[in-house]
């Protein structure tokens, strides 16, 4: 079977190993002439970032780069790339990396004609349309990790550096126009990070399988999006340079953010403030906190995971799924407790207030309380 295709669902996506020597092809589709690649400090420097800087320059693109980007983006990090994009004269964003590239990335291009702050266009009701619409630059979306789905997405996840709050800001139009996944991009990453990112899409998957909102494609995409996590992460952890896993794991994490659309829940609720207060990594902090929010939400959720994991061929329904989990995690080098990832104790009660008004919280479907939010902090830690 060939993994090379041209998809135009939920965008218009270049897959296939070695792609990435379309970049400036996808740059014309957007209409970008003047790019600027944002991504993280830790790719600045790497082969696949120098490689298509080179892509670019030798298309008469230019090689300009923005890479003052936290692990947690916050609005200090947008206002920088921001003030990049127009003292360069740029065009369009090539949004490069993990979850923090390409959430950065997108915003610079959302947030370069805008008038009001970033956190006017939060993820509440009709906030969007509070932007011009016509002043959103152009996008082309290049992951390097299989994780967050970023590139799929209509929205960034930015921290607020004063109140280490965690914003989801979304906009229809921060969908980028092409985006390219290039499996050869990603056969380099550290056991941990494909461990992490990997988790992080099959926590999309099985949050959007969980929610009680009704979206039949998402519930059809999660449940194939958890599929191939189940048996392609394992192969992309033990040997990366397994070129079909890596592509596959591409996939899952595509799938799991054009999931969630139907919602998230728990888990995101509770690693979003653990993230922005502790800065810890995104799918790790997610894993750790699947298993007690598996055990929370059993009474709503087992009757369709029993059918889940018969079509995953996880015996034992539901009480199987949860134990292949806990499984899952122990094999990928995952830590069993937030104490092993530097959470305390006494942070719990600044997170639980954090958590219930997190936009994920409304996804899940046992209705998140006070109480048993802090149960699940003490579960989880």
């Amino acid at each position: 079977m060939s993994l090379t295709a041209n998809w135009s669902y939920p965008t218009a996506i270049r897959f296939g190993a070695g792609r990435i020597k379309e970049i400036a092809e996808a740059c014309a589709q957007a209409g970008i002439s003047r790019p600027l690649l944002v991504t993280d400090r830790g790719l600045a420097t790497m082969e696949i970032t120098t490689r298509t800087l080179d892509l670019l320059e030798a298309a008469g693109l230019g090689r300009a780069l923005f890479a003052d980007v936290d692990p947690n983006p916050n609005e200090l990090n947008l206002a920088a790339g921001i003030a990049a994009y127009k003292a360069g004269g740029h065009d369009g964003v090539i949004a490069f990396g993990g979850g923090s590239g390409l959430d950065l990335g997108k915003m610079v291009a959302f947030m370069a004609g805008q008038t009001r702050p970033v956190w006017d266009f939060e993820d509440i009701g009709d906030w969007w349309t509070r932007a011009d619409a016509s002043a959103i630059a152009p996008i082309v979306a290049v992951p390097t990790t299989a994780g967050t789905g970023s590139e799929v997405g209509r929205a960034s996840v930015i921290t607020n550096s004063e109140t280490h709050v965690k914003k989801i800001i979304f906009h229809p139009k921060v969908l980028p126009t092409v985006v390219i996944c290039d499996p050869e991009l990603i056969t380099g990453m550290p056991k941990f990070i494909t461990a992490g990112t990997g988790l992080d899409a099959f926590a999309h998957c099985v949050e959007a399988y969980s929610s009680p909102f009704y979206h039949p494609m998402s519930q059809g995409i999660a449940l194939e999006g958890m599929r191939l996590v189940k048996d392609y992460l394992p192969r992309a952890y033990e040997n990366g340079s397994d070129l079909e896993a890596r592509a596959q794991m591409m996939s899952a994490a595509m799938m799991g953010a054009t999931a969630f659309q139907k919602g998230l829940g728990a888990i995101h609720a509770l690693s979003h403030p653990i993230g922005a207060i502790f800065n810890t990594h995104h799918g790790t902090t997610n894993a750790v906190c699947m298993p007690a929010v598996l055990e929370m939400n059993a009474p709503a959720i087992a009757e369709r995971f029993d059918a889940a994991a018969a079509y995953l061929g996880i015996k034992g329904g539901f009480e199987g799924f949860r134990a292949y989990v806990q499984d899952l995690n122990d094999s990928l080098g995952i830590p069993r407790h937030l104490a092993d990832l530097g959470v305390t104790e006494e942070k719990i009660e600044i997170m639980v207030p954090m958590a219930l008004e997190d936009p994920s919280a409304g996804g899940n479907p046992v209705k998140m309380t006070a109480e048993n939010t802090r149960a699940l902090f003490h579960a989880a830690l």
